[in-house]
């Protein structure tokens, strides 16, 4: 059969890893979805940076040359920044395509309109990377709304700010010392407002409230607070009295059937499900109707766990369209 062609939008940490995903499990992917998938293409920013090498594959500048690729069917969108992704996500779509993304911003503002127009186009959305990156959230939640119901999350979604409280509690390192040391290591960007202030937890959380309850909180009435305004001597009190704090993103619907979230740091003691999350792992506790509490945990970013999920959504997604055509042409 003739491959699935596929397209990604930037080739910096993540895009890089979804190209050599696809091409080191080329014939486990080609068993799984019936067809081998090939990167056809490649949006950059810089044509004349230097990037790792991709034999045959468009190198270009400008979307319209992605979605003139005949027969596309996969893209793959790893850009910074709500715009353009969103605009070329909408576009991929009305071309026909499945798209796939990590943008956590966008998609926290713009899924309710994705999901929409990929219903009336017949294609899908992979967003399981805008999530805890390598840790299976969204498809964990996805199979409990089957037959379950979600009644509450709980969630340590952001990574930078985990692992500076992990550092602060046992090393008596101030906020200060372990955010410097987190952006030496590739931990935190050189402006880490996003992490430090809560804003990439909430979104992530707005991603999961859509996903859970079929709605999103009002933004503007959901308390949020980063970890920057907690002292050593906080942190370190709190230990010796067996406490830790978590920055934890919280979501559930209240008795009056109103959508209640926050996101903050929280001081939890050890029978809490996230009481031994440390360093940059992200986890998530579920808490269900049938099943009880459910704890997701692992890697919340990084190339490979991100880029790794955002391969299986586009093997999940041509499976899961290439058999309902199967279905529809035997009837």
């Amino acid at each position: 059969m003739a491959p699935v062609k596929a397209a990604i939008l930037g080739f910096g940490t993540v895009g890089q890893g979804i190209y050599t995903i696809v091409n080191e499990r080329k014939q486990q992917l080609e068993k799984t979805i019936g067809t081998p998938i090939e990167i056809a293409a490649i949006l950059v920013r810089d044509l004349d940076k230097t990037r790792p090498e991709t034999p045959g594959v468009l190198i270009t500048d400008r979307f319209e040359e992605i979605l003139a690729i005949p027969d596309l069917k996969v893209v793959f969108e790893a850009i910074v920044g709500e715009e353009p992704a969103r605009t070329y996500l909408e576009q991929a779509i009305a071309a026909g395509c499945h798209v796939v993304t990590a943008n956590k911003v966008m998609y926290a503002k713009a899924a309710p309109s994705l999901e929409r127009q990929a219903r009336e186009q017949g294609t899908g959305i992979g967003y399981e990377a805008t999530v805890a990156g390598g840790v299976p959230v969204i498809k964990t939640i996805d199979n409990l709304n089957l037959s379950n119901e979600v009644t509450g999350i709980q969630g340590i979604l952001n990574g930078t700010s985990n692992f500076i409280l992990t550092k602060m509690r046992k090393e008596s390192c101030t906020f200060e010392e372990v955010l410097k040391e987190a952006q030496e290591l590739g931990y935190a960007e050189a402006d880490p407002t996003n992490d430090v202030s809560g804003f990439d937890a909430f979104c992530k959380l707005m991603i999961l409230s859509g996903l859970s309850f079929g709605e999103q909180p009002d933004w503007e009435n959901v308390p949020m607070e980063g970890i920057d305004a907690l002292s050593l001597d906080e942190v370190i009190d709190a230990d010796r009295q067996g406490l830790r704090y978590r920055h934890i993103a919280d979501v559930r619907r209240g008795e009056d059937g109103s959508i209640q979230a926050s996101v903050g740091p929280v001081l939890i003691g050890p029978d809490h499900p996230l009481y031994g999350i440390d360093g940059v792992d992200n986890a998530v506790a579920i808490e269900t109707a049938y099943a009880g509490t459910l704890t997701v945990i692992g890697p919340g970013a990084g190339m490979l766990p991100t880029a790794s999920v955002m391969v299986e959504d586009a093997a999940v997604l041509l499976r899961k369209h290439a058999t309902f055509r199967e279905l529809v042409t035997r009837s």
